[in-house]
């Protein structure tokens, strides 16, 4: 699985790398996070532990991943931000990764977040309602950022 979806933000650019970059704040402005909790990470790269939830009429799937920040990176005005799933209990997992971009635009910023998913768990039926809770973040995340200066 893999979703793409970019949006403009009217917030300073230095403001919403600060938010997407901190995992503690998706709960705040991305529906599909329900629950984050700072966790042990891997040297300098902060971790966290996640919990997503997806539901479809009466059936509900929730998933908790323990995310690390591998990537934080500014470039010419430009943040670039990479999340992967790394977890600790020694068993293979499906592998994760949430790549942020966050750069300047007329009104604020934009942003650009990259979702991929390689396991069976969130499968074609779930595809649309994660699709849709990706959309959602965009206008998610401008009101957090304007709410909480």
């Amino acid at each position: 699985m893999h979703q793409t979806v970019t949006a403009p933000v009217a917030a300073p650019v230095e403001r919403v790398a600060e938010i997407v970059g901190d995992l503690a704040t998706y709960p705040e402005w991305l529906g599909l996070v329900t629950e984050t909790m700072s966790t042990e990470g891997d040297g300098e790269q902060p971790a966290w532990s996640v919990t997503i939830r997806a539901k479809v009429g009466p059936f509900a799937r929730s998933k908790k991943l323990r995310m690390v920040r591998t990537a934080h990176d500014v470039v010419d005005g430009v943040t670039t931000i990479r999340f992967e799933r790394k977890e600790i209990d020694g068993r293979d997992h499906s592998p994760w990764t949430l790549d942020a971009t966050v750069g300047s635009e007329d009104a604020g910023s934009t942003v650009t977040m990259d979702l991929r998913y390689g396991g069976r768990l969130w499968t074609a039926p779930l595809e649309p309602i994660l699709g849709s809770f990706i959309d959602d973040a965009g206008p998610g995340l401008e009101a957090y950022a304007i709410s909480h200066p």
